[in-house]
Protein backbone atom coordinates (compact mmCIF):
# COMPACT_ATOMS: atom_id res chain seq x y z
CA UNK A 1 0.00 0.00 0.00
CA UNK A 2 2.73 2.41 0.67
CA UNK A 3 6.28 2.96 -0.42
CA UNK A 4 8.79 4.10 1.90
CA UNK A 5 12.07 5.60 1.36
CA UNK A 6 15.42 6.32 3.45
CA UNK A 7 18.93 8.06 1.69
CA UNK A 8 22.00 9.69 3.25
CA UNK A 9 19.79 13.62 3.42
CA UNK A 10 15.99 13.72 2.53
CA UNK A 11 15.87 17.72 0.75
CA UNK A 12 12.45 18.56 1.38
CA UNK A 13 12.26 21.40 -1.40
CA UNK A 14 13.03 23.55 1.34
CA UNK A 15 16.03 22.10 3.45
CA UNK A 16 17.94 19.06 4.24
CA UNK A 17 16.31 15.99 6.66
CA UNK A 18 18.64 13.93 8.76
CA UNK A 19 18.89 10.30 7.44
CA UNK A 20 17.08 9.06 10.32
CA UNK A 21 13.87 10.39 8.23
CA UNK A 22 11.50 8.44 6.34
CA UNK A 23 9.64 9.58 2.84
CA UNK A 24 6.63 7.76 2.95
CA UNK A 25 4.05 7.65 -0.29
CA UNK A 26 1.70 5.75 -2.10
CA UNK A 27 2.22 3.33 -4.78
CA UNK A 28 1.45 6.33 -6.99
CA UNK A 29 3.46 9.00 -5.26
CA UNK A 30 1.34 10.95 -3.32
CA UNK A 31 3.29 11.89 -0.39
CA UNK A 32 1.62 10.30 3.07
CA UNK A 33 4.09 11.67 5.73
CA UNK A 34 7.81 12.38 6.63
CA UNK A 35 8.36 10.23 9.30
CA UNK A 36 10.91 9.23 11.98
CA UNK A 37 12.47 6.00 10.96
CA UNK A 38 11.62 4.52 14.03
CA UNK A 39 7.93 5.10 13.28
CA UNK A 40 8.12 4.02 9.61
CA UNK A 41 7.42 0.12 10.20
CA UNK A 42 9.17 -1.83 8.18
CA UNK A 43 9.85 -2.32 4.10
CA UNK A 44 12.14 0.51 4.17
CA UNK A 45 13.49 1.13 0.84
CA UNK A 46 17.64 2.40 1.44
CA UNK A 47 19.33 4.47 -1.08
CA UNK A 48 22.38 6.24 -1.55
CA UNK A 49 22.56 9.88 -1.97
CA UNK A 50 19.79 12.51 -1.83
CA UNK A 51 16.15 12.22 -2.37
CA UNK A 52 14.38 15.50 -3.49
CA UNK A 53 11.17 16.21 -5.28
CA UNK A 54 11.07 16.05 -9.01
CA UNK A 55 12.59 18.92 -11.09
CA UNK A 56 11.15 22.28 -12.19
CA UNK A 57 12.67 22.68 -15.82
CA UNK A 58 11.02 26.54 -16.08
CA UNK A 59 12.61 27.11 -19.75
CA UNK A 60 12.74 25.50 -22.72
CA UNK A 61 12.23 24.30 -26.03
CA UNK A 62 11.09 21.47 -26.53
CA UNK A 63 10.40 22.01 -30.29
CA UNK A 64 14.32 22.73 -31.36
CA UNK A 65 15.02 19.65 -29.79
CA UNK A 66 16.00 18.19 -33.27
CA UNK A 67 19.14 20.98 -33.74
CA UNK A 68 20.87 19.04 -31.16
CA UNK A 69 24.89 19.58 -32.18
CA UNK A 70 23.75 21.41 -35.34
CA UNK A 71 24.38 24.82 -34.20
CA UNK A 72 28.25 24.94 -33.52
CA UNK A 73 29.02 26.51 -29.92
CA UNK A 74 30.30 30.21 -29.17
CA UNK A 75 28.93 31.55 -32.23
CA UNK A 76 26.98 34.37 -30.38
CA UNK A 77 23.74 35.03 -29.94
CA UNK A 78 22.95 37.27 -32.89
CA UNK A 79 24.40 34.24 -35.18
CA UNK A 80 22.79 31.72 -32.92
CA UNK A 81 19.48 33.36 -33.64
CA UNK A 82 20.09 33.83 -37.55
CA UNK A 83 20.83 29.77 -37.52
CA UNK A 84 17.36 29.15 -35.50
CA UNK A 85 15.71 31.54 -38.06
CA UNK A 86 17.02 30.30 -41.06
CA UNK A 87 17.77 26.54 -40.25
CA UNK A 88 15.37 25.67 -38.06
CA UNK A 89 13.02 23.42 -41.02
CA UNK A 90 13.31 19.62 -40.82
CA UNK A 91 11.40 16.97 -42.22
CA UNK A 92 8.38 16.58 -39.52
CA UNK A 93 8.98 13.04 -38.59
CA UNK A 94 12.40 13.98 -37.59
CA UNK A 95 11.39 16.62 -35.25
CA UNK A 96 8.59 14.78 -34.00
CA UNK A 97 11.26 11.73 -32.61
CA UNK A 98 13.29 14.05 -31.61
CA UNK A 99 10.74 16.06 -29.18
CA UNK A 100 9.42 12.11 -28.35
CA UNK A 101 13.60 11.54 -27.41
CA UNK A 102 14.20 14.83 -25.94
CA UNK A 103 10.86 14.06 -23.73
CA UNK A 104 12.34 11.01 -22.68
CA UNK A 105 15.59 12.77 -21.68
CA UNK A 106 13.89 15.12 -18.85
CA UNK A 107 12.07 12.21 -17.37
CA UNK A 108 15.20 10.13 -17.19
CA UNK A 109 16.91 13.25 -15.13
CA UNK A 110 14.07 13.38 -13.18
CA UNK A 111 12.35 16.47 -14.47
CA UNK A 112 8.74 16.36 -13.58
CA UNK A 113 7.59 20.07 -15.02
CA UNK A 114 8.20 21.97 -18.31
CA UNK A 115 7.69 25.68 -18.93
CA UNK A 116 8.27 25.32 -22.71
CA UNK A 117 8.38 27.58 -25.50
CA UNK A 118 6.03 26.82 -28.52
CA UNK A 119 6.25 29.18 -31.59
CA UNK A 120 4.69 25.98 -33.62
CA UNK A 121 2.05 23.13 -32.60
CA UNK A 122 4.63 20.26 -33.30
CA UNK A 123 4.91 19.16 -29.29
CA UNK A 124 1.23 18.97 -28.80
CA UNK A 125 1.03 15.42 -29.81
CA UNK A 126 3.65 14.01 -27.71
CA UNK A 127 2.86 16.71 -24.92
CA UNK A 128 -0.61 14.72 -24.66
CA UNK A 129 0.73 12.00 -23.57
CA UNK A 130 0.71 13.24 -19.70
CA UNK A 131 4.26 12.69 -19.16
CA UNK A 132 5.22 15.65 -17.93
CA UNK A 133 3.60 18.51 -16.56
CA UNK A 134 3.62 21.54 -19.28
CA UNK A 135 2.84 24.80 -18.99
CA UNK A 136 2.86 26.15 -22.41
CA UNK A 137 4.49 30.04 -23.49
CA UNK A 138 3.42 30.67 -27.08
CA UNK A 139 5.58 33.12 -28.07
CA UNK A 140 4.95 35.96 -30.16
CA UNK A 141 7.74 38.21 -32.14
CA UNK A 142 7.81 40.92 -34.91
CA UNK A 143 10.20 44.09 -34.12
CA UNK A 144 8.25 46.62 -36.51
CA UNK A 145 5.15 47.91 -34.85
CA UNK A 146 3.39 47.52 -38.32
CA UNK A 147 3.36 44.15 -38.37
CA UNK A 148 2.65 43.68 -34.60
CA UNK A 149 -1.61 43.07 -35.31
CA UNK A 150 -0.57 39.95 -37.76
CA UNK A 151 2.08 38.93 -35.62
CA UNK A 152 0.05 38.55 -32.49
CA UNK A 153 -2.65 36.53 -34.47
CA UNK A 154 -0.38 34.50 -35.17
CA UNK A 155 0.24 33.54 -31.76
CA UNK A 156 -3.43 33.82 -30.67
CA UNK A 157 -3.99 30.86 -33.09
CA UNK A 158 -1.39 28.59 -31.77
CA UNK A 159 -3.10 29.74 -28.10
CA UNK A 160 -6.28 28.36 -29.43
CA UNK A 161 -4.51 25.06 -30.48
CA UNK A 162 -3.00 24.56 -27.30
CA UNK A 163 -5.32 26.22 -24.74
CA UNK A 164 -7.76 23.47 -26.24
CA UNK A 165 -5.81 20.98 -24.58
CA UNK A 166 -3.75 22.58 -21.84
CA UNK A 167 -5.56 24.92 -19.77
CA UNK A 168 -1.88 26.14 -18.71
CA UNK A 169 -0.75 28.10 -22.05
CA UNK A 170 -0.20 31.92 -22.39
CA UNK A 171 0.92 34.18 -24.95
CA UNK A 172 4.65 35.99 -24.43
CA UNK A 173 6.90 37.66 -25.72
CA UNK A 174 10.27 36.30 -27.23
CA UNK A 175 12.95 39.12 -26.28
CA UNK A 176 12.98 43.66 -25.94
CA UNK A 177 14.92 43.41 -29.21
CA UNK A 178 12.29 41.49 -31.37
CA UNK A 179 8.92 42.71 -29.96
CA UNK A 180 7.68 46.25 -30.50
CA UNK A 181 6.25 48.42 -28.16
CA UNK A 182 2.19 47.84 -30.15
CA UNK A 183 3.22 44.12 -29.64
CA UNK A 184 4.34 43.87 -26.26
CA UNK A 185 0.49 46.23 -25.36
CA UNK A 186 -1.67 43.30 -27.21
CA UNK A 187 0.43 40.54 -24.71
CA UNK A 188 -0.11 42.88 -21.97
CA UNK A 189 -3.19 43.34 -22.25
CA UNK A 190 -5.02 39.75 -23.55
CA UNK A 191 -7.07 38.15 -21.33
CA UNK A 192 -5.98 35.87 -18.71
CA UNK A 193 -2.57 36.17 -19.84
CA UNK A 194 -1.39 36.09 -16.30
CA UNK A 195 1.77 34.06 -16.66
CA UNK A 196 4.74 35.60 -18.54
CA UNK A 197 8.29 34.91 -19.67
CA UNK A 198 11.30 36.51 -21.98
CA UNK A 199 14.21 36.02 -22.69
CA UNK A 200 16.13 38.76 -21.06
CA UNK A 201 19.50 40.94 -21.42
CA UNK A 202 21.18 37.49 -22.49
CA UNK A 203 24.03 39.59 -24.03
CA UNK A 204 25.62 42.70 -23.20
CA UNK A 205 24.42 44.02 -27.24
CA UNK A 206 21.01 43.96 -25.72
CA UNK A 207 21.81 46.96 -23.72
CA UNK A 208 23.83 48.33 -26.14
CA UNK A 209 21.15 49.05 -28.60
CA UNK A 210 18.61 50.41 -25.81
CA UNK A 211 20.54 52.53 -24.42
CA UNK A 212 22.39 54.25 -27.77
CA UNK A 213 20.85 52.07 -30.59
CA UNK A 214 24.11 50.95 -31.43
CA UNK A 215 25.93 46.87 -31.52
CA UNK A 216 25.57 43.73 -32.97
CA UNK A 217 21.99 43.64 -33.42
CA UNK A 218 21.87 46.06 -35.99
CA UNK A 219 23.95 43.29 -37.79
CA UNK A 220 20.96 40.63 -37.68
CA UNK A 221 18.22 43.31 -38.44
CA UNK A 222 20.33 43.95 -41.58
CA UNK A 223 20.91 39.95 -42.38
CA UNK A 224 17.36 39.86 -41.52
CA UNK A 225 15.94 42.56 -43.78
CA UNK A 226 14.29 44.21 -40.96
CA UNK A 227 13.65 47.86 -41.28
CA UNK A 228 14.46 49.40 -37.90
CA UNK A 229 14.54 52.81 -39.46
CA UNK A 230 11.51 53.82 -36.52
CA UNK A 231 13.55 52.32 -33.54
CA UNK A 232 15.06 55.43 -31.04
CA UNK A 233 17.36 54.18 -28.26
CA UNK A 234 15.67 54.97 -24.28
CA UNK A 235 18.77 55.56 -22.86
CA UNK A 236 18.21 52.86 -20.54
CA UNK A 237 18.65 49.30 -20.36
CA UNK A 238 17.00 46.70 -21.67
CA UNK A 239 14.89 45.68 -18.89
CA UNK A 240 14.32 48.78 -17.54
CA UNK A 241 13.17 49.60 -21.02
CA UNK A 242 10.36 46.77 -21.79
CA UNK A 243 9.51 46.04 -18.56
CA UNK A 244 7.31 48.84 -17.33
CA UNK A 245 4.98 47.85 -20.02
CA UNK A 246 3.46 45.07 -17.97
CA UNK A 247 0.62 46.25 -15.48
CA UNK A 248 -1.00 43.14 -15.06
CA UNK A 249 -0.11 41.53 -11.70
CA UNK A 250 1.16 38.86 -14.07
CA UNK A 251 4.19 35.91 -12.84
CA UNK A 252 6.74 36.88 -14.91
CA UNK A 253 9.99 35.08 -15.30
CA UNK A 254 12.55 36.38 -16.47
CA UNK A 255 15.73 34.11 -18.75
CA UNK A 256 19.18 34.05 -18.70
CA UNK A 257 19.76 37.57 -17.46
CA UNK A 258 23.36 37.70 -18.57
CA UNK A 259 24.22 40.97 -18.71
CA UNK A 260 21.81 41.80 -16.04
CA UNK A 261 23.34 44.35 -13.25
CA UNK A 262 22.57 45.49 -9.90
CA UNK A 263 20.61 48.34 -10.81
CA UNK A 264 18.56 46.30 -13.44
CA UNK A 265 17.63 43.73 -10.37
CA UNK A 266 16.69 46.70 -7.81
CA UNK A 267 14.37 48.22 -10.85
CA UNK A 268 12.51 44.64 -11.51
CA UNK A 269 12.25 44.10 -8.18
CA UNK A 270 10.93 47.48 -7.12
CA UNK A 271 8.52 47.39 -10.21
CA UNK A 272 7.55 44.10 -9.44
CA UNK A 273 6.50 44.97 -5.70
CA UNK A 274 4.71 48.52 -7.13
CA UNK A 275 2.90 46.47 -9.82
CA UNK A 276 2.05 43.20 -8.01
CA UNK A 277 3.91 40.96 -9.67
CA UNK A 278 5.16 37.21 -9.40
CA UNK A 279 9.01 37.91 -10.59
CA UNK A 280 11.54 34.85 -11.31
CA UNK A 281 14.91 34.89 -13.05
CA UNK A 282 15.52 32.00 -14.48
CA UNK A 283 19.56 30.64 -15.19
CA UNK A 284 20.15 28.38 -18.45
CA UNK A 285 24.08 28.64 -17.08
CA UNK A 286 24.76 25.84 -19.92
CA UNK A 287 22.64 27.78 -22.91
CA UNK A 288 25.06 30.88 -22.07
CA UNK A 289 28.31 29.36 -21.90
CA UNK A 290 27.50 27.24 -25.27
CA UNK A 291 26.13 30.21 -27.22
CA UNK A 292 28.68 32.93 -26.00
CA UNK A 293 30.86 31.54 -23.52
CA UNK A 294 29.58 33.61 -21.25
CA UNK A 295 27.47 33.14 -17.55
CA UNK A 296 25.19 35.81 -15.64
CA UNK A 297 26.90 37.22 -12.21
CA UNK A 298 25.50 34.78 -9.29
CA UNK A 299 26.25 37.23 -6.82
CA UNK A 300 24.30 39.52 -8.16
CA UNK A 301 20.93 37.44 -7.13
CA UNK A 302 22.32 36.17 -4.40
CA UNK A 303 20.30 38.38 -2.22
CA UNK A 304 16.87 37.17 -4.02
CA UNK A 305 17.46 33.55 -3.90
CA UNK A 306 13.45 32.88 -3.82
CA UNK A 307 13.01 34.37 -7.14
CA UNK A 308 15.51 31.87 -8.88
CA UNK A 309 14.60 29.23 -11.15
CA UNK A 310 16.68 26.85 -13.38
CA UNK A 311 16.01 25.83 -17.16
CA UNK A 312 17.70 23.85 -19.51
CA UNK A 313 16.62 26.35 -22.71
CA UNK A 314 17.29 23.91 -26.00
CA UNK A 315 18.90 21.16 -27.46
CA UNK A 316 20.28 23.68 -30.22
CA UNK A 317 22.07 25.18 -27.21
CA UNK A 318 22.18 23.22 -24.85
CA UNK A 319 24.14 19.13 -24.68
CA UNK A 320 21.48 17.99 -22.08
CA UNK A 321 18.05 18.14 -21.18
CA UNK A 322 19.53 17.91 -17.10
CA UNK A 323 18.42 20.27 -14.39
CA UNK A 324 21.34 18.33 -12.24
CA UNK A 325 24.06 19.39 -14.73
CA UNK A 326 23.06 22.96 -14.28
CA UNK A 327 23.38 22.94 -10.88
CA UNK A 328 26.72 21.01 -11.06
CA UNK A 329 27.67 23.91 -13.81
CA UNK A 330 27.05 26.79 -11.23
CA UNK A 331 28.54 25.20 -8.63
CA UNK A 332 31.81 24.65 -11.12
CA UNK A 333 31.98 28.25 -11.33
CA UNK A 334 30.39 29.76 -7.98
CA UNK A 335 31.85 27.19 -5.56
CA UNK A 336 30.09 29.36 -3.00
CA UNK A 337 26.83 27.92 -3.87
CA UNK A 338 25.47 25.81 -1.35
CA UNK A 339 23.65 22.65 -2.75
CA UNK A 340 20.58 23.48 -0.56
CA UNK A 341 19.99 26.55 -2.08
CA UNK A 342 20.54 24.99 -5.78
CA UNK A 343 18.14 22.09 -5.26
CA UNK A 344 15.35 25.01 -3.90
CA UNK A 345 15.73 26.81 -7.12
CA UNK A 346 15.74 23.66 -9.14
CA UNK A 347 12.41 22.49 -7.19
CA UNK A 348 10.25 24.69 -5.15
CA UNK A 349 11.10 27.79 -6.55
CA UNK A 350 10.42 26.46 -10.20
CA UNK A 351 7.14 25.31 -9.34
CA UNK A 352 5.74 28.65 -7.67
CA UNK A 353 7.18 30.33 -11.24
CA UNK A 354 4.97 27.93 -12.88
CA UNK A 355 1.95 28.37 -10.42
CA UNK A 356 1.95 24.26 -9.58
CA UNK A 357 3.35 24.64 -6.17
CA UNK A 358 -0.38 23.03 -4.65
CA UNK A 359 1.24 20.02 -6.73
CA UNK A 360 4.50 19.66 -7.24
CA UNK A 361 8.39 21.59 -5.62
CA UNK A 362 8.34 19.62 -2.13
CA UNK A 363 7.62 16.65 0.19
CA UNK A 364 4.48 17.96 1.76
CA UNK A 365 1.58 15.32 2.28
CA UNK A 366 -0.92 15.48 -0.59
CA UNK A 367 1.32 16.77 -3.46
CA UNK A 368 2.59 14.42 -6.02
CA UNK A 369 6.07 15.90 -6.90
CA UNK A 370 8.10 13.30 -8.30
CA UNK A 371 10.72 11.52 -6.03
CA UNK A 372 14.18 11.69 -7.34
CA UNK A 373 17.50 10.12 -6.60
CA UNK A 374 20.87 11.94 -6.97
CA UNK A 375 23.92 9.73 -6.24
CA UNK A 376 26.56 10.64 -3.55
CA UNK A 377 28.62 12.10 -5.61
CA UNK A 378 26.40 14.60 -7.27
CA UNK A 379 26.75 13.66 -10.47
CA UNK A 380 23.75 11.79 -11.83
CA UNK A 381 20.07 11.67 -11.04
CA UNK A 382 17.36 9.41 -11.49
CA UNK A 383 13.70 9.36 -10.76
CA UNK A 384 12.51 6.51 -8.55
CA UNK A 385 8.69 7.56 -8.44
Amino acid sequence: MYRKFRADQIFTGQSFLNSNQVLITDQAGVIIALADQADAGDDIEQFNGILTPGFINSHCHLELSHLRGFIPKHTGLVDFVFKIVTERHFEEAQILAAIESAEQEMTRNGIVAVGDICNNSLTISQKSKGNLYYHNFIEASGFPPAIAATRFQRSLDFYKEYSGQFPATSIVPHAAYSVSPALFNLINDYPGNSMLTIHNQEIAAENELFEAGTGDFLRMYDQMNIDVSFFRPTGKTSLQSWLPGFTKKQSLILVHNVAASKEDIEFATLHAANEQHQLYFCLCPHANLYISNTLPDIDLFRSHPNNIVLGTDSLASNDQLSILEEMKVLKQHFPALESSLLLKWATINGARALGIENNYGSFEKGKKPGVVLIDAAFEKARRII
